[in-house]
């Protein structure tokens, strides 16, 4: 269990740390195109400088969650309001995207993956920490 925890917890941070860096500093019309497949210069000045603008901050604090839960790893396993407030952190992701499959519908197949790694992740990473945090 152990393994498993530390495997979900790296590879979730670690995704969160470089996806956020990229889609905030240095590309983000990539992740139109493998995401969603939009092509976002088919959209007006206006709206792909908005959609921009708020992608790169949803990005920034996606790379401000990976960075906190790196440098707090060791109060995640320990204490007890770090691991519930990362606990909570994912899980509120895992409920958003749970959320929109009930309220707009089926996503691409790389989405369902996202929302099984991500709870399989967090149930290890509950259940192994819940022993360990004071």
């Amino acid at each position: 269990m152990r393994l498993a925890n530390y495997f979900f917890f790296y590879s979730y941070v670690g995704l969160l740390i470089v996806a956020g860096f990229w889609g905030a500093f240095i590309n983000p019309e990539f992740d139109f195109h493998l995401l969603i497949s939009l092509d976002i210069d088919i959209l007006t000045d206006f709206q792909r400088i908005n959609l921009l603008s708020q992608y790169r901050f949803l990005r920034a604090i996606e790379l401000g969650f990976g960075l906190f839960s790196i440098l707090f790893v060791k109060s995640i396993f320990s204490e007890k309001k770090f691991n519930r407030l990362f606990i909570f952190i994912m899980s509120a992701g895992i409920l958003s995207r749970i959320s929109s499959l009930l309220l707009d519908g089926f996503p691409s197949g790389l989405m369902f993956f996202f929302l099984g790694f991500e709870l399989v992740g967090v149930v290890v990473i509950y259940f192994y920490s819940r022993k360990l945090v004071v």
